[in-house]
């Protein structure tokens, strides 16, 4: 029994380009490289229908340079506050010990 070949998605990009801009026809493509012309045909729908999941993309990444931007605002008052604890925590304990004198 034959073996099923797997192929990376920058081989299937490049042979449906090799379609898609005529420097190959259908015919020498599924030759060439030993494919079946309904493979051919299915990795060709797959890559025209991704360019709008392509282009969506670059909002979402907006979207988190967002989220990135708030959280670092987060860090930075976390941390001030932090600070501002450790300076009280120092002053804390000799105001009490003064009140103990």
């Amino acid at each position: 029994m034959s073996k099923r070949r797997t192929f990376t998605p920058e081989f299937k990009a490049r042979v449906v380009l090799e379609e898609l801009t005529g420097v190959k026809d259908k015919a020498e493509i599924c030759r060439e490289y030993r494919l079946r012309s309904q493979v051919l045909s299915r990795w060709r729908k797959e890559f025209l229908e991704r360019p709008p999941e392509i282009f969506a993309t670059e909002p979402s990444r907006g979207d988190e340079q967002k989220r990135i931007a708030e959280l670092e605002r987060m860090v930075g008052r976390l941390t001030m506050e932090l600070e501002a604890a450790k300076k009280a925590s120092n002053i804390l304990p000799s105001l009490s010990t003064r009140k103990g004198r």
